[in-house]
C-alpha cells in the first residue's frame, strides 16, 4: 500500500458506492447520474483497481438474484460438493502465498513424435501468454507473488467448458443449444468440440463467437470440425467497419464480420441484435432441415430492424 493510499474498507452495497440501476437497466452514479468511472482518485490505480472488483462483487451478486427471481434459474455450485460458485472461468482458483521454494519440474518422457510435441508446447506457451496477460490487466501491482490452486475438474477456461458440457448441457432435454462465446471462451468452445464433437454437432445449432482469440490450427482441430463451424458459426470481431460487415479472415473456420465497434470489450453488446437473428435464423433452418444463410452474409443490418 502506498503511503497516502486510503483504506481498502469499501461498502458492501451499490448504496455505499453511490450506485443504482436506472429504469433501463443502466448504472449510474446516484448523485451526478453519471455512468461508473474507474480513476476515481487519480495516481492510485491499485485502489481504484480493488474499488473496481469491489463493486463488481456486489453487481455480481445482484445480477444471480435477478436471473434466479425474476428468470426462475438456479444457481448451483460446481464441482458438485465443492461448494465454490464459479462467476468465471478465467477465475477459477484460490489464490494463496507461494512458498519461497523451487519445485522443479518433470522432464518429458512423452513418446510423441517431436513435431506434434512441439505443437503443443508452443499451444501451451501462448495459453500461457494470454493467462498472463490477463492476470496482469486484473492485478498489476499484486504486492506478494501468488501461486494459484485449481478447483477440481474446473482448474482451466478448458476444462471448465467441459465440466459444464458432461454434467449440465449434454444431460438436459434441450433440443436446440446456441453458444455465445467471448475473447478466450472461443478457444474454450473449439477445444470442446475437439473433445465432445459428435455430442457437440448432436446438440448445438449455432455458436456466435465475439472477437474469439481461437486458432484451428494451433489447437489442431480437425477437417470435419472446420468444416462444422463454417457452416454453423460466425464470430463477431472488433473492427471500425459498421455491424455485419464482412471481414477478411486468415483462418479456414467460420466466417468473421464486424462487430461495429473496435472495443473488444463491446463485441458482445454491439452485435447481439445480429446474433438473435442469426440464431433465430439457424433454428428455423434446422428445423426446416436447411442451413442458414446468415453465416455468409455480408450485408448489413439497417438500424429499422433493430
Amino acid at each position: 500500500m502506498k503511503k497516502d493510499e486510503p483504506p481498502l474498507d469499501f461498502p458492501d452495497t451499490l448504496e455505499g458506492f453511490e450506485y443504482a440501476f436506472n429504469e433501463k437497466g443502466q448504472l449510474r452514479h446516484i448523485k451526478t447520474g453519471e455512468p461508473f468511472v474507474f480513476n476515481y482518485r487519480e495516481d492510485l490505480h491499485r485502489w481504484n483497481q480493488k474499488r473496481y472488483e469491489a463493486l463488481g462483487e456486489i453487481i455480481t451478486k445482484y445480477v444471480y438474484e435477478l436471473l434466479e427471481k425474476d428468470c426462475n434459474l438456479k444457481k448451483v455450485s460446481i464441482p458438485e460438493g465443492y461448494g465454490v460458485i464459479v462467476l468465471n472461468p478465467n477465475e477459477n482458483y484460490i489464490e494463496v502465498e507461494k512458498p519461497k521454494m523451487h519445485i522443479q519440474s518433470s522432464s518429458d518422457s512423452s513418446d510423441e513424435p517431436a513435431e506434434k510435441r512441439e505443437r503443443k508446447d508452443k499451444v501451451s506457451k501462448e495459453t500461457k501468454k494470454r493467462r498472463d496477460f490477463y492476470e496482469k490487466y486484473r492485478n498489476p501491482q499484486r504486492e506478494k507473488e501468488m501461486m494459484q490452486l485449481y478447483i477440481r475438474e474446473n482448474g482451466s477456461p478448458e476444462e471448465h467448458a467441459v465440466y459444464v458440457w458432461d454434467h449440465f448441457i449434454a444431460q438436459s432435454a434441450a433440443e436446440n443449444v446456441f453458444f455465445v462465446a467471448h475473447s478466450y471462451g472461443g478457444l474454450a468452445f473449439v477445444e470442446l468440440m475437439i473433445q465432445r464433437e459428435a455430442d457437440v454437432k448432436s446438440k448445438v445449432t449455432a455458436v456466435a463467437l465475439t472477437d474469439s482469440v481461437h486458432n484451428v490450427w494451433h489447437q489442431e482441430a480437425g477437417k470435419t470440425i472446420r468444416e462444422w463451424m463454417r457452416e454453423n458459426c460466425c464470430n463477431w470481431v472488433s473492427s471500425s467497419e459498421p455491424l455485419d460487415t464482412s471481414v477478411e479472415s486468415m483462418l479456414p473456420d467460420c466466417p468473421r464480420v464486424s462487430a461495429g465497434t473496435d472495443r473488444h470489450e463491446l463485441t458482445s453488446w454491439k452485435s447481439f441484435p445480429s446474433i438473435f437473428k442469426f440464431f433465430t435464423e439457424a433454428s428455423e433452418a434446422k428445423s426446416s432441415s436447411q442451413k442458414p444463410a446468415l453465416t455468409r452474409r455480408s450485408h448489413r443490418i439497417k438500424h429499422e430492424e433493430l
